[in-house]
């Protein structure tokens, strides 16, 4: 028979805080739009660890109900999001978030 150990929750949400700095160091440092959306989508990778944790620390089905919006939504940002990339490109020929200013006057 086999024995899992449990790991506790606290290391679940240490996890979940690295991941989040991560990703908001990368989206405030990077230049090229691509690697600041996958910043974002780490991101939103590290909520949805806190919500599974809570959810299972909990004993309740909310947090793994909110993950799955929070990924429904991300799919729908990853597409939306590549196809703007892929439209500024062709216009601007880069996708450096410092070089693209087309909501300026």
């Amino acid at each position: 028979m086999w024995v899992v150990p449990t790991i506790p929750p606290a290391l679940y949400l240490m996890l979940s805080g690295i991941l989040f700095t991560i990703g908001v160091i990368g989206a405030l440092t990077r230049r090229n739009a691509i690697v600041v959306f996958m910043c974002i989508e780490l991101m939103l990778n590290a909520v949805n660890l806190t919500f599974i944790t809570l959810s299972r620390f909990l004993q309740s089905m909310d947090g793994v109900i909110f993950a799955f919006f929070v990924m429904a939504v991300a799919a729908a940002e990853a597409a939306v999001g590549l196809a703007i990339f892929v439209m500024l490109y062709r216009s601007k020929e880069t996708i450096n978030v410092d070089e693209v200013n087309l909501l300026k006057w």
